[in-house]
């Protein structure tokens, strides 16, 4: 009973600490996944960190809520990446080039999904988990797949045992109804064409982004645009000082007409593209406060300021670690 006890106290404490801190209210996916990792035992432990994959960001403060960044530095920073979008809130970083995921929060106070992307690669955001724990499972199937390829020796079945242990305790609360495993399950749940979003616009990052309104561009919905075509205009766009002046000058007077839409694209783009370009970065965080202020979403509003003033950090952990 007082370890139940203690457990709701934490659960009370991370909640309250991320809504008075963030905006945002933590979708119960969240706490399955802390769940998972407080159920695993020394076998399992070693098979997660052989999908080379760790709870970061956010889950710091899952094992302590009270823990402070250091000084000067907002704490809404902490595990937030040079490209990440406002929306996006950092719980696991894997495999190579960056590799990390993050809760979505696009209408800017509950998660609808979960994104990843590679911040040091090519490629745009992934949107297919809908749970931190189907990210996972994600993984752990590509890892299974890949050792179908090696040589069947003692090694590889002495993994094989740890993976499925760690699948065993997964399912366990999450995805037990998928039955496939390795290349079939990848197959069936990951590689699969993702359906036109229409209360979404496309932007350059593949994520979208949530409005109702119009674009200058009159941009398809998300999922909807041939991504490669896309991106060439866009950044033949940036490197265009008049078209982007004008683009620029749209999206202000639409949003002062009571349409955000086009700031919000445009600003969700020009922060993708930034590339360590100041001019860039300043107008990214001009649009994209103007937008989130005008959607009634003050708390991604708040984190694209605190991104803004932070995103030259040379490292993503802000906090103080005991």
């Amino acid at each position: 009973m007082a370890e139940q006890t203690e457990s709701t106290a934490g659960r009370a404490a991370v909640e309250e600490r991320f809504l008075r801190e963030w905006g945002f209210e933590l979708p119960e996916s969240v706490f399955r996944f802390w769940a998972f990792l407080g159920s695993l035992g020394p076998v399992e432990k070693r098979a997660l960190g052989e999908l080379d994959v760790s709870p970061v960001g956010i889950m710091d403060l899952f094992a302590d809520p009270g823990l402070r960044p250091r000084d000067g530095i907002d704490v809404r920073v902490h595990g937030r990446y040079y490209r990440d979008p406002p929306e996006f809130l950092t719980f696991l970083h894997g495999g190579s080039d960056g590799l990390h995921h993050g809760l979505w929060f696009d209408d800017g106070r509950t998660c609808s999904g979960v994104a990843s992307y590679y911040n040091n690669d090519g490629g745009g955001i992934n949107t297919h988990a809908g749970t931190p724990l189907e990210a996972v499972r994600a993984i752990l199937e590509l890892v299974w797949r890949d050792l179908d390829d090696d040589v069947q020796d003692e090694e590889v079945t002495a993994r094989r045992s740890r993976l499925a242990l760690l699948r065993d305790a997964l399912t366990g609360f999450e995805t037990g109804d998928r039955t496939e495993a390795g290349l079939a399950y990848s197959r069936a749940y990951d590689w699969v064409i993702q359906p036109e979003e229409p209360d979404r616009v496309t932007t350059l990052d593949g994520a979208g982004a949530l409005a109702a309104g119009e674009s200058d561009l009159d941009r398809p919905a998300n999922n909807g645009a041939d991504a490669y075509k896309f991106a060439t205009y866009m950044y033949a766009l940036f490197d265009d000082a008049d078209a982007l002046r004008a683009n620029l000058e749209e999206a202000r007077r639409r949003c002062s007409a009571g349409d955000p839409t086009e700031a919000l694209v445009l600003g969700r783009d020009l922060h993708w593209a930034s590339g360590g370009d100041p001019d860039r970065e300043a107008l990214a965080n001009e649009l994209l406060v103007l937008a989130y202020r005008a959607l009634d979403r003050p708390s991604l509003a708040g984190i694209a300021q605190a991104h803004h003033r932070h995103r030259s950090l040379p490292k993503v952990d802000v906090l103080r670690h005991q």
